[in-house]
């Protein structure tokens, strides 16, 4: 199953993603996790890798090797690419948890990410799953990756909401860019400080037509975790997670589980 993870910028797409793939690895769950966000850098860090793979970017000669190859059919070379395809450079793994990254804006006056969105299409289109194989896709902020069509490749899209009006806006907008493509939705709600403002939100997405899937609780052990770079991995954070990633699996269940 290869899940989007997506929603406003600071909605806490990132924190969802390591925390849906360490409960799927507590699972016995093969992960990898896809970081596409070309803006944030620290994800391998809350993964517990001690530094980040080397861009699938530089596999096609960098953005502009790349940018030539935009009017092709494929960027990559391979109809269909498994984990095990990926070279070692690009890839951090440890435990049944993998990590690759798409590529990074580094400098000033490096242009727009299309490149990278180019890229990230044609793998996750490519990237073939099998057994308990999952992965997990910590998307850029906002909408454009659907405009991009990086979406299609995709089985489920978690929407990730935070308690602002900005956030419930933004998902409403995904929802209907999701229906373009005729993909499923679920919402995930991400830094509740109470089961109030939780409820108040989930009103104002239900008159929206959208579903909630869960509640993943503003947890002071997500905070020190991110702050001091360590691998989120207890706490009701996490545990809420977990009941997350059992209702997505419920409703799509992987081959051969």
């Amino acid at each position: 199953m290869k899940v989007s993870v997506c929603g406003k910028g600071g909605s806490g797409k990132s924190t969802v993603v390591t925390l849906l793939a360490g409960a799927a690895k507590e699972r016995g769950f093969s992960v990898l996790v896809v970081d596409s966000d070309e803006s944030n850098s620290g994800l391998f860090r809350m993964l517990g890798f001690s530094s980040p793979p080397e861009p699938l970017m530089e596999l096609v000669g960098g953005k502009t090797a790349l940018r030539k190859k935009m009017q092709e059919s494929g960027v990559l070379e391979k109809s269909e690419i498994s984990i095990g395809d990926i070279p070692p450079r690009n890839i951090r793994g440890r435990d049944g948890l993998n990590l690759v990254s798409i590529g990074k804006i580094l400098q000033s006056l490096e242009g727009c990410a299309c490149p990278m969105g180019v890229l990230n299409r044609e793998f996750l289109k490519k990237l073939r799953l099998v057994g308990n194989e999952i992965a997990m896709v910590d998307m850029e902020a906002g909408v454009e990756h659907f405009g991009r069509g990086i979406d299609e490749a995709m089985d489920k899209v978690l929407l990730v909401v935070e308690p602002s009006l900005e956030s419930v806006m933004v998902a409403e907008r995904i929802k209907n860019l999701a229906g373009g493509m005729k993909k499923e939705v679920a919402v995930v709600l991400n830094k509740m400080p109470s089961k109030k403002v939780a409820q108040k939100v989930t009103d104002e997405l239900k008159s929206k037509d959208l579903v909630i899937t869960g509640v993943i609780p503003n947890d002071p052990l997500v905070f020190d975790a991110c702050l001091e770079g360590r691998v989120l991995d207890r706490g009701d954070a996490f545990l809420a997670a977990g009941r997350v990633l059992d209702g997505l699996l419920a409703d799509h269940p992987p081959a051969g589980r």
